[in-house]
């Protein structure tokens, strides 16, 4: 079970912070090795290292149409109708996002702007296997359609008997991404990085994934675009007396279940409710089905009694959590505080798991520290922002001096006669 820790020295902080890890050097070793063959023989090579990592057979990468025509009466209505909940919540929020065009006019005569224009070919990673995260599909292809791209792939393991879960298949046909691959882990990413004779290469890689994928995608960045290090999933929880021991207990092993190298930290100011939460997860973890898989997470957990909130703010800046719950009094009051964190959830009501599907936030989101200098996906990260300036002749009037005796002083005579030229001809 989780560790439990009293009262830690800060210089033992940055111990206590450490994300469970594989051996980094065997890690990229692998990841080259994938990457250089999948470079080299496409299609083939995605198909050998799906028979060896998943131990599934593929005959073809891409998923039949007649699978993409057959999946919605495999789904049962009420999951229909709550993925449709969760999409009309996402398109809301995240068309909120869209910049309008704003011009400013610097000087007199001197006109500057900024333009969005959605990137071209996108590639989306949704995590399958054991766990179809179709969410994943709504909070990356939404913004995507939303930005307009015009060509979005979509990646992502079969499942044992070879095929794509047709949940998956139903969501990404709902939002209207019908090229789909059943591929996935590192060759997926080294598919839609480098292009094969099926599947298309793309200019940016979206999506959430384990150590080895996010070792992927650090490879691919070599080439391509990448969303962000989204790795194993993590969350923490700062609790104060008035938290909900049963919920706080339950937000821990809901991050626990993704997978055995997630990893769930609660802080708090009341050894009592540690103690009540710990008995909680002892109780809770008896029904849950991914049972094992919690509990090798757990391992790598810890639940840590600090002096008081400021402390548990201070503590959670500086471990930068993909998903930070406030479980204390006045949530609102602490906000301010708040620096380093992909999402925030607010008091004892607002549970991680609203913003895993449905609230309209999305939740692929920096991990392993990355939050502090990285944002979770939104719209803006499926555009490019290109300036543009207009400069009337009085403008440059305006401003050319300047420019002249900015150039001169970096001896970039040319720049300077660029101006020099232009201003004799309107004087």
């Amino acid at each position: 079970m989780m560790d439990i820790i009293i009262l830690p020295e800060e210089n033992t902080w940055p111990a206590l912070m450490l994300r469970p890890t594989v051996a980094a050097e065997s890690q990229e070793q692998l990841v080259q090795k994938v990457f250089a063959d999948v470079k080299q023989y496409g299609d083939n090579a995605i198909k050998k290292y799906t028979k060896e990592f998943d131990k599934v057979e593929v005959m073809d990468l891409r998923v039949p149409a007649k699978d993409l025509a057959d999946c919605e009466r495999k789904i049962s209505p009420e999951l229909i109708a709550a993925i449709n909940i969760a999409k009309k919540n996402i398109e809301t929020f995240h068309a909120s996002q869209v910049e309008k065009v704003n011009k400013i006019e610097t000087m007199a005569g001197v006109s500057c702007w900024r333009e969005s224009r959605a990137i071209n070919k996108v590639g989306l990673y949704i995590p399958g296997g054991s766990a179809p995260l179709f969410s994943t599909i709504l909070m990356l292809g939404i913004p995507a359609q939303i930005a307009g791209c015009k060509e979005v792939v979509l990646c992502t393991p079969p499942n044992k008997s070879g095929h794509v879960d047709p949940v998956i298949l139903y969501t990404a046909k709902l939002i209207g991404i019908t090229s789909i691959y059943a591929a996935g882990g590192i060759q997926a990413i080294a598919g839609m990085t480098f292009g094969t004779e099926t599947i298309t290469k793309v200019d940016k890689i979206f999506g959430p994934g384990n150590q080895f994928v996010m070792a992927a995608k650090t490879e691919a960045m070599k080439y391509v675009s990448i969303d962000m290090p989204a790795g194993p999933s993590e969350v923490l929880v700062i609790a104060d007396a008035t938290a909900i021991p049963s919920f706080v207990a339950a937000d821990l092993l809901a991050q626990a279940e993704h997978g055995p190298d997630s990893q769930v930290i609660l802080l708090s100011t009341s050894e009592k409710l540690m103690k009540e939460v710990m008995n909680e997860i002892n109780q809770q973890i008896q029904k849950l089905p991914r049972k094992g898989i919690i509990e090798q997470a757990l391992r790598f957990s810890k639940c840590i009694l600090l002096q008081n909130l400021q402390t548990c703010i201070a503590y959670s800046n500086a471990y930068a959590p993909e998903h930070l719950i406030l479980s204390v009094e006045d949530p609102l009051d602490v906000i301010e505080d708040i620096q380093n964190a992909g999402s925030v959830f607010l008091g004892n009501y607002s549970p991680e798991s609203a913003g895993d599907y449905a609230s309209g936030t999305n939740h692929t989101l920096p991990t392993n520290g990355f939050a502090k200098s990285y944002s979770g996906v939104s719209v803006d990260s499926f555009v490019k922002k290109i300036t543009f300036q207009q400069l009337s002749e009085s403008g440059l009037n305006n401003i050319g001096k300047a420019i002249e005796v900015m150039a001169v002083a970096e001896n970039l005579i040319a720049h300077k006669e660029a101006v020099s030229l232009r201003l004799k001809k309107v004087k």
